[in-house]
């Protein structure tokens, strides 16, 4: 949850209310946009305040605060309208970014404003996008400038890393790329995003003066902006075209609510590609059903009256009958994506204590599923062969599922096998889907635990996540159990013998049919058969694949669907 620091003074100013210092009145008031100041700084003049809702990043400023509470103080309902000017910028854009960070936004904002406490809380606004929504400057960076200083057009461009010398912010004297990279705080703290790339990016003017190397730091003469500032320029840049317009549109519409008047910019992304004018301010349409804002809040609302919240809410509405709304969403709601995105900010204003509690009828007495006994009495064998369990991510990454498993992830007859739900915006590298299947992660426990005293007998009976076209989701999350044991005698007939004691156990009859894996040696590798229907593998883990994990000793293992046995009533 981010918290923001606010000039206390600003937000009165603002929200046009005396606070007083209150912190009472100002959580009630808060309270509207799920935040809380958490400590009120009178000395300084600042109140730092939790936003508990990190999907609005429109609310992450002062004037965001001030814009999402207008109607909840009743002097302005319905959104609020930002026109954008004639462009006064140009930028041309090389088309070898395109691998490296293709995309860019820019606005100018002229007669800005600006105080210090304005340009402070510009640059807290700044880094809270940067941070959270821009995914520490992987996806979007934020740069402001002095609009008066820069030569049209603007060139984003590639340098060698050596080939383009400027003083960077905070600095006094001229570095390249490289040395930014090595000696700027900035450069060694977001270094990694640019540097496996031949090619930096960087962003200039028509006069050759540099402007910023995104997305590590500005220019200490183009890129640096004070109290005297009257007409600026953003610029964002990143890998996700729809993250960075909205990120544009955030800072852009903060300089507007401090008195300046926006103009655009055209970016030109070259020959027969795409010609933009950023910034976009334009509204959304959302139909929203009465019945279905009725149903989920259990309170008789009419068209009417639903439309009466949501302009409250700082929402428009279009058209209104009798069982739809055509409902306006502002450019800086990023957050709104479904009708359950209105109706929560329905219910809002409404006041959630104003809907009355009803009491449940029925008894909602918890208790385990019914196959949560069948699966903790798999546990206790498991333990009871000797095996000690682990508890593994579910979050892992191709490399540990296929290449180091030495399955052929391009292999078309191995689609099933390969095809992983993966994560949109990961951030770690090694976490950007989820696994298909347990056997990697007990491979990679046992490469991470090489140094401990062998054997070691492990096993985990946990989740694994699949493709499911059927599912409201599009996937399915099965219960497998995988088990493998590692030392210098291991061999398939001490697998075998685990396997057969855990089925005799279970009751069911099973039987070994040949098979060929990639990750286990040919020839000692078999399907595990219950009543004719496969329902896993066993066998002797093939060397490459202990090369792969760092691991000395033959290791052998096994890994079953549980799930398969628990639909067909076997267990």
């Amino acid at each position: 949850m981010p918290t923001i620091d606010v000039e206390y003074s600003e937000l009165e100013r603002l929200l046009g209310l005396k606070l007083e210092g209150d912190a009472a009145k100002l959580d009630e008031l808060l309270a509207f946009v799920k935040g809380e100041a958490k400590v009120i700084d009178k000395t300084e003049g600042i109140v730092s305040i939790e936003m508990k809702d990190t999907n609005r990043p429109d609310l992450w400023s002062v004037e965001g605060l001030a814009r999402g509470l207008r109607g909840f103080q009743g002097y302005a309902r319905g959104l609020k309208e930002y026109k954008v000017g004639e462009s006064v910028a140009d930028v041309l854009v090389d088309g070898r970014l395109e691998s490296i960070r293709p995309f860019i936004g820019c606005s100018v904002v002229k007669n800005v404003g600006l105080t210090d406490a304005a340009i402070r809380g510009l640059m807290h606004l700044q880094d809270k996008l940067d941070q959270t929504y821009g995914r520490s400057r992987q996806k979007t960076s934020i740069g402001i400038y002095d609009f008066d200083l820069i030569k049209q057009p603007l060139r984003y461009k590639v340098a060698e890393p050596e080939a383009v010398s400027f003083v960077p912010l905070g600095f006094s004297e001229k570095l390249n790329l490289k040395e930014i990279l090595e000696r700027h705080p900035k450069g060694i703290e977001y270094g990694h995003v640019v540097k496996r790339h031949s090619l930096y990016p960087i962003l200039m003017d028509s006069d050759g003066k540099v402007l910023s190397f995104p997305p590590i730091i500005n220019s200490n003469d183009l890129g640096h902006v004070s109290d005297k500032t009257r007409n600026v320029l953003v610029e964002v840049t990143g890998t996700a075209h729809e993250t960075v317009l909205n990120a544009l549109n955030l800072v852009t519409l903060a300089l507007i609510d401090h008195g300046g008047k926006p103009f655009g910019a055209v970016v030109n992304y070259g020959k027969g590609k795409l010609r933009e004018f950023t910034p976009d301010f334009s509204d959304r349409n959302f139909k929203l059903d009465v019945t279905y804002v009725n149903k989920v809040l259990g309170v008789p609302l009419s068209a009417k009256r639903i439309a009466e919240l949501l302009r409250i809410a700082g929402l428009g509405v279009d058209k209104v009958t009798l069982k739809k709304l055509t409902v306006l969403v502002p450019c800086y709601r990023v957050d709104v994506m479904h009708q359950i995105d209105l109706v929560e900010d329905v219910a809002i204003a409404y006041g959630y204590n104003n809907i009355e509690a009803v009491w449940r009828e029925l008894p909602t007495t918890g208790c385990s599923r019914t196959e949560q006994h069948v699966l903790d009495v798999a546990r206790e064998l498991m333990v009871g062969l000797g095996f000690q369990e682990i508890l593994t991510n579910s979050l892992t990454n191709p490399e540990s599922l296929f290449a180091k498993m030495k399955v052929d992830a391009s292999d078309a007859s191995n689609a099933e096998r390969t095809r992983v739900v993966e994560v949109s915006n990961p951030k770690v590298v090694t976490m950007t889907c989820l696994r298909n299947w347990l056997l990697p992660s007990l491979m990679e426990f046992l490469g991470n635990n090489s140094s401990v005293e062998f054997p070691q007998k492990v096993f985990e009976l946990g989740k694994i996540t699949l493709f499911d076209e059927s599912a409201e989701t599009r996937t399915k999350d099965e219960e497998w159990l995988a088990g493998a044991v590692s030392h210098a005698a291991a061999g398939f007939s001490e697998i075998k013998s685990a396997l057969d004691a855990l089925f005799l156990n279970l009751g069911l009859a099973w039987q070994i049919q040949p098979a060929s894996h990639p990750s286990f040696v040919e020839g000692r590798v078999g399907e595990v058969v219950v009543i004719g229907m496969d329902v896993g593998v066993l066998g002797e883990i093939s060397p490459k694949v202990l090369v792969s994990w760092k691991l000395e000793n033959p290791t052998v293992a096994f890994e079953l669907n549980i799930r398969k046995l628990l639909d067909r009533g076997l267990l």
